[in-house]
């Protein structure tokens, strides 16, 4: 009886070891490696990349440029009064630029995507939102589905300084490939500390399966998850990355590389400062 009950006891411990083995190479560090930096004056809110290009996104505009070297190529502006307010995140897929967009800061939220020709820049098309959930800040095609976060704000509003929609409230929404809309999950409380008064401004699924996010200033990238119960996404690793928040986007030409931005600060563009494109590789630890 002993033996078996021994026996029993070690065949528990391995299939337990197993199990911490397979979840510790799951969640296994990971670490951002820069290989590349561009100065490019556009990168104020995000970035989409495809095999050949990068497009920086400003409120109204979209930059486009070569990944190799980082030559300027081409920009679409907005007119200044036109119905462009706040272009935020890109995605770029067969040939077309998906960027979200939003009224902000006006009251109430909109929210549209806004589709662009990735070769001539040109406007081709549209789907609107409305006033529904918040302020689209990005969005990205994963397993057949668009994902998007639409994000609110304690920032103080209007004159009774009432928060943006209040930040708690900002949710991530999983659509069908026609914008159908399928589920949402809201995001933890240890990101929304992380946003201060902000919200979640980019997010793009990454090569390993995981979701990866950003805010709207700290320099990390936070990898997670969506929940087996529940509707509180999980947070699976912060990683640091030369970024000031805002839009990211994962080459899909090129395995493990991702892009993101560096908006300069009002006092380095009055020192002559410009924004840039940053770009890391991913690379797991041991």
């Amino acid at each position: 009886m002993n033996r078996l009950w021994i026996a029993a006891v070690a065949a528990l411990s391995c299939a337990v070891s197993g199990f911490v083995a397979a979840t510790d190479s799951v969640l296994a560090a990971s670490t951002l490696q820069q290989i590349g930096e561009f100065t490019v004056p556009e990168a104020n809110q995000g970035v989409g990349v495809d095999d050949r290009f990068f497009y920086a996104v400003d409120n109204q505009v979209i930059a486009k440029y070569e990944k190799k070297t980082g030559r300027f190529v081409a920009k679409w502006q907005g007119a200044k009064e036109g119905p462009i307010l706040h272009l935020d995140g890109a995605y770029v897929r067969d040939g077309k630029i998906y960027c979200a967009h939003s009224n902000y800061p006006d009251w109430p939220m909109t929210s549209s995507v806004e589709i662009f020709d990735a070769d001539t820049l040109q406007p081709v098309g549209n789907h609107s939102f409305g006033i529904n959930w918040g302020s689209l800040t990005w969005l990205d095609f994963y397993d057949g589905h668009w994902w998007a976060t639409f994000a609110n704000y304690d920032v103080p509003y209007g004159p009774n300084k009432t928060p943006y929609g209040h930040k708690a409230a900002t949710q991530m929404i999983k659509f069908s490939a026609d914008f159908k809309y399928v589920a949402s999950w809201v995001l933890p409380k240890v990101l929304l500390d992380k946003f201060e008064k902000m919200s979640n401004s980019g997010g793009s699924w990454g090569p390993d399966g995981f979701l990866y996010l950003s805010g709207h200033d700290p320099a990390e990238l936070y990898k997670v998850r969506l929940p087996k119960m529940g509707s509180v996404v999980e947070l699976v690793e912060t990683l640091p990355m030369n970024i000031r928040g805002q839009g990211i986007a994962w080459d899909r030409s090129e395995r493990g590389v991702i892009y993101g931005i560096v908006r300069a600060t009002k006092a380095e563009k009055e020192a002559g400062g410009k924004h840039k494109v940053t770009v890391f590789r991913l690379v797991d630890e041991p």
